[in-house]
């Protein structure tokens, strides 16, 4: 297995892109900011770009100093080559993300 983690902004952006197959077996947004922060995330597929109907999670409200965990406890998400999670915030650098995924 292999982690990735990345800072979310106001701009929508890629939080993991998948190079070849892979399975997502963690994904967490952690909001160590001073105040709550909003995401919203998308699951894109390849050559594609995030809108409402690829959006997984919309207005997600994570409290200051609290995690949300997307995919934990035996959940998995399975992309192929160039498939990405997207995801923007409502203030730069407020919530960060760690992705766990393998190669499939």
């Amino acid at each position: 297995m292999a982690i990735s983690s990345a800072n979310v902004t106001t701009v929508i952006w890629n939080v993991y892109t998948s190079s070849g197959n892979s399975a997502i077996t963690f994904l967490a947004f952690c909001n160590t900011s001073a105040g709550t922060s909003v995401a919203n995330v998308y699951i894109v597929p390849s050559g594609g770009s995030a809108n409402v109907i690829n959006q997984v999670l919309s207005d997600l409200s994570v409290t200051t100093k609290d995690t949300y965990q997307m995919y934990s406890g035996g959940e998995k998400l399975l992309l192929g080559n160039g498939d990405m999670i997207q995801a923007s915030a409502n203030a730069n650098n407020a919530l960060h993300t760690v992705v766990s995924y393998t190669s499939i």
